[in-house]
């Protein structure tokens, strides 16, 4: 049975949320949803989920889950405000509570701040199933981009996040903290055993040099051959040393620092103070 798989690219933040569904039923699953946030004035909004949403009732659809392939670091998750309306467990790997304890001191979260991956309806390991209507998911734990990166294999289709970009533009960096390039390429790997007819939809699309659109949806045979940074039989070392020396080169996403702040807790923002208002912390030398 093959997945139906509907993709929404965020403008702002080059980021591609999914639907897939069930084709024998209405069940489906929300894959790497977006909060909209313009820091500059420090508000939310909610457009680019309300167009999953008004996708979810113009085809009479039933959420199940709301996955999240990881902590990003370059958009806020909509998972609460999704949940809210249209229902779903929210999932994401387990390793979770290791980007908790990493960035609950990073943001000097104190006590208060559970760092147990219990603000999440289901915390996935490797080798977890889970169903949507008749079509079964398979959880990969594919980390080196961070710790707790997982790729969702539903049926025919898997959804790698940030692991694997098109194959013209490549493979995740690895220096966040908890990244490791060396891990990122077993985790690769991993997704590249998979049936070579596989689809692999990516969480982001940057549009590489001469190309003239978008683009989310390539196989793993296509990435097989064709990647620049992990196609053709490269060697862990020669990976290794590519990503580790391009990494130092990249400027910190321009939404991390409120990112992080609000996808470990599941897209809640942080407890109000008594005024009922909500602050996100600005860490100095510390990312």
């Amino acid at each position: 049975m093959k997945a139906e798989v509907k993709g929404f690219f965020d403008d702002a933040t080059n980021t591609i949320s999914y639907v897939v569904k069930d084709p024998s039923g209405s069940a489906c699953a929300i894959i790497d949803s977006v909060l909209d946030f313009d820091y500059a004035s420090g508000r939310t909004d909610t457009r680019s989920a309300d167009a999953v949403i008004a996708y979810v009732e113009q085809e009479g659809l039933k959420v199940e889950w709301l996955l999240e392939s990881h902590v990003h670091a370059d958009h806020l998750s909509a998972a609460p405000y999704l949940q809210e309306r249209v229902g779903g467990k929210i999932g994401i790997g387990a390793q979770i509570v290791a980007v908790q304890d990493t960035f609950g001191k990073v943001f000097n979260e104190g006590t208060e701040f559970q760092r147990d991956g219990s603000q999440f309806d289901q915390l996935f390991q490797e080798g977890d199933s889970f169903q949507i209507g008749q079509l079964r998911g398979d959880v990969l734990h594919t980390p080196g981009h961070t710790p707790a990166c997982m790729t969702y294999v539903i049926s025919d289709a898997a959804f790698v996040g940030d692991t694997l970009f098109m194959p013209d533009f490549g493979t995740a960096r690895c220096d966040f903290p908890g990244g490791s390039s060396d891990v990122l390429f077993e985790s690769v790997q991993k997704i590249l055993s998979l049936p070579e007819e596989t689809r692999i939809f990516v969480g982001h699309d940057y549009k590489a040099p001469g190309r003239d659109e978008f683009a989310w949806e390539t196989t793993v045979g296509e990435q097989k051959a064709a990647n620049i940074h992990v196609g053709e039989g490269r060697s862990k070392g020669e990976f290794v040393k590519m990503r580790d020396e391009r990494d130092a080169t990249l400027a910190m996403p321009k939404l991390i620092i409120p990112s992080l702040q609000v996808n470990m807790r599941a897209g809640q923002m942080p407890p109000a103070d008594e005024q009922g208002d909500v602050f996100l912390k600005v860490p100095v030398n510390k990312i």
